[in-house]
């Protein structure tokens, strides 16, 4: 049946930038979210943006996204000005959950459910370029191009009965003692694990101090971050290798260190940048390699760990050293006990 518009009010909402892109999150819970979110709910996180410096039009945005939003309008959810990946209706009233604290670096705790009716994620809908507006995340829809698509998409007629997702859990908190105890049970030497909790000790100092200053570059993120965590969990000199043939910095599980024997493909980003979508450009370098089973993207504060199965890459594991956690049910992956175990030089499947 086609999607009816007629006297519908119609959004478009962000789902991310050319650096980074959480549709499929936004898909595969029946969401669309908003942030910053760290100041909590909507109206009482306004004070306490606008006493951290945020600017008016963010407060708008999301006073717009919790209460001009409402049950039964359209949505349109949109990459960039020219690429629609869904198309949904409002479901719910305006909500705060902290599952979604830490999407890819950023926190969008601020949501509305929505049934996504046409999802196209595997095949989005291009427009020419503008055809949506830049700027707030949460915007009326006002192209006439994109309302005459909409006018004509054809939606499956179960798209309007199914069940909406029931939201991911928050995965508990997690202290040092826990991992440690963790990975002694792993078969992890208590040497190691002294030195990997006393450099865990630092490099968290370090990723704190880092917040909310200027982002360091992609060599600072490798040389004081991701490089002392990698040796703290076993890895040595000679098997290590920074930009090697364009790798950020391969691990191998054996010498001499060439194709053969990679084992590892670590991608580093600059501080708040998008890590998780690093997965592409690691996996092009892991190609071809048969022994390289693990991928590490890393921004030096958060870690995505892909591990190898048929011919995907898939995600096992992931943590922020700010913020440690036993799982990401919002991933549907492991937390930072399982990252560390699947990055250290004695893992096997």
């Amino acid at each position: 049946m086609l999607i009816d518009i007629e006297g519908k009010r119609i959004w478009q909402q962000a789902c991310g930038d050319t650096d980074r892109n959480y549709s499929s999150i936004c898909l595969k819970w029946d969401v669309i979210l908003n942030g910053p979110g760290y100041a909590g709910a909507y109206p009482r996180c306004q004070g306490i943006l606008k006493a951290d410096g945020w600017k008016s039009r963010k407060m708008t945005d999301i006073e717009r996204f919790a209460k001009k939003m409402q049950i039964g309008d359209l949505v349109v959810l949109r990459l960039g000005t020219k690429t629609i990946v869904g198309v949904g209706v409002i479901v719910d009233d305006y909500d705060w959950q902290e599952c979604f604290a830490d999407i890819d670096g950023w926190d969008l705790q601020h949501v509305r459910r929505v049934k996504w009716l046409w999802n196209g994620q595997k095949n989005p809908k291009y427009f020419d370029t503008y055809a949506l507006k830049q700027g707030d995340t949460t915007q009326l829809m006002t192209s006439k191009v994109v309302k005459d698509w909409l006018s004509q998409l054809e939606i499956p007629d179960d798209a309007y009965s199914r069940e909406i997702k029931i939201l991911p859990e928050v995965g508990s908190t997690i202290n040092q003692n826990q991992i440690a105890e963790y990975l002694f049970e792993h078969g992890i030497s208590s040497n190691s694990i002294e030195i990997l909790t006393r450099e865990f000790d630092e490099l968290r100092r370090i990723a704190r101090w880092y917040i909310g200053k200027e982002a360091p570059s992609e060599f600072e993120t490798v040389a004081y971050l991701v490089v002392p965590i990698l040796r703290a969990l076993g890895w040595t000199p000679q098997k290590m290798s920074i930009e090697w043939h364009n790798v950020d910095i391969a691990l191998f599980d054996q010498l001499p260190r060439n194709d053969d024997n990679l084992s590892v493909v670590v991608e580093a980003k600059k501080k708040d940048n998008s890590c998780l979508t690093a997965k592409s450009q690691a996996q092009g370098y892991a190609n071809g390699k048969k022994n390289c089973k693990r991928l590490i993207v890393t921004d030096g504060l958060r870690y995505g760990v892909y591990v190898k199965k048929d011919d995907e890459y898939e995600l096992k594991a992931y943590f922020n050293l700010t913020d440690l956690r036993e799982k990401y049910p919002v991933y549907e992956c492991l937390g930072v006990k399982e990252a560390l175990t699947i990055m250290t030089p004695e893992w096997k499947e």
